[in-house]
């Protein structure tokens, strides 16, 4: 029987963990993660994983990471890294091929879910950049540069990359750095585009999209921001910053986590936050439904369908039962 991947994917606040549940149930399913802020260890409100109370990661083999069990069904790609390290794109398709071989070979059903469009696309299709090292020398020289400084270096070294980044983009340093990074090692390497980071090859891939009206997402996400304060957003970013985390780190930088310096440094009142917050994750969701909404490939389903559960069931079956 031919392998087979099941991809859900979508906007923030969908219900994209949950449909995959019920559908690894049916067909001896596991869950893998594509989110880039679910990677890391003891970030779990701000991040939403929403685990079982008293959950505990469970760890077999050290290459795959570990997994949590939800509903009986087991979740991968959660608690990848310490929030004090940093986390590649790399690093994390490495270990997602890994974890989705493991589970095909041991005759379970792999269900990639999230809603990191990068994450996804580099599992399937591959990127080419993914292996660029860091140059921590260059780094170390753009260091204290504005972003119009960045964008405007990356446009001299990569005229067509700089055009496509939107407004968004050119405003993150991080992301101008790697750009500007990965331009300078194209220019001074003989660049040779790799394949082992691409799985779309060696499995048969169903791509499933879940979307709503923008102000259906838009309620949700502001519920979903007001849950995560009642579950302890503020101690859980307190014991981050207890345990030796600082605002400078990479996964401090994740929506969610980085605007309650603040709060917790300044007079910004706990209001503001939740409602800079919400506003943050409404944008963030209309980036990712511009990205999946370029992949012609994906199938969607408004979640908002009475009969959205039984339509997405009935194709993932006939596509799973063909050979």
């Amino acid at each position: 029987m031919t392998k087979k991947l099941l991809v859900i994917c979508g906007p923030t606040s969908t219900g994209k963990t949950s449909l995959a549940i019920k559908i690894a149930k049916k067909l001896n399913g596991e869950i893998v993660s594509a989110d880039s802020r679910q990677v890391y260890k003891i970030m779990n409100i701000g991040t939403g994983k929403d685990l079982p109370v008293n959950s505990k990661l469970i760890i077999n083999n050290s290459k795959l990471g570990g997994y949590y069990e939800a509903e009986g069904i087991k979740i991968w790609g959660y608690d990848l890294v310490d929030p004090k390290g940093e986390f590649s794109v790399a690093q994390y398709l490495k270990i997602a091929h890994r974890i989705i071989d493991d589970i095909s070979k041991r005759g379970a059903f792999p269900i990639l879910v999230g809603g990191t469009g990068l994450y996804i696309r580099g599992v399937i299709d591959g990127i080419d950049t993914a292996d660029v090292p860091k140059n921590n020398k260059l780094r170390k020289n753009l260091e204290g540069k504005s972003v119009n400084e960045l964008y405007e270096k990356l446009s001299q070294l990569d005229s067509l990359k700089a055009g496509s980044f939107n407004s968004s983009d050119k405003k993150n340093p991080r992301r101008l750095v790697r750009a500007i990074e990965i331009a300078q090692y194209q220019l001074t390497k003989k660049f040779v585009t790799s394949a082992r980071h691409t799985i779309g090859n060696n499995f048969d891939v169903l791509r499933i999209g879940l979307t709503a009206p923008k102000e259906f997402i838009d309620r949700r996400i502001v519920k979903r921001v007001i849950d995560r304060l009642d579950k302890g957003i503020k101690t859980e970013v307190e014991n981050l910053l207890k345990s030796g985390v600082t605002w400078e780190n990479q996964a401090m930088m994740a929506m969610g986590y980085g605007l309650w310096r603040d709060y917790f440094e300044g007079d910004v009142t706990e209001d503001q936050i939740l409602a800079e917050w919400a506003r943050d994750e409404v944008r963030y969701a209309k980036r990712q439904m511009v990205w999946f909404k370029k992949d012609r490939r994906i199938t969607w389903f408004d979640i908002t369908d009475p009969e959205f559960l039984i339509n997405v069931e009935s194709l993932v079956k006939k596509w799973y039962n063909q050979a």
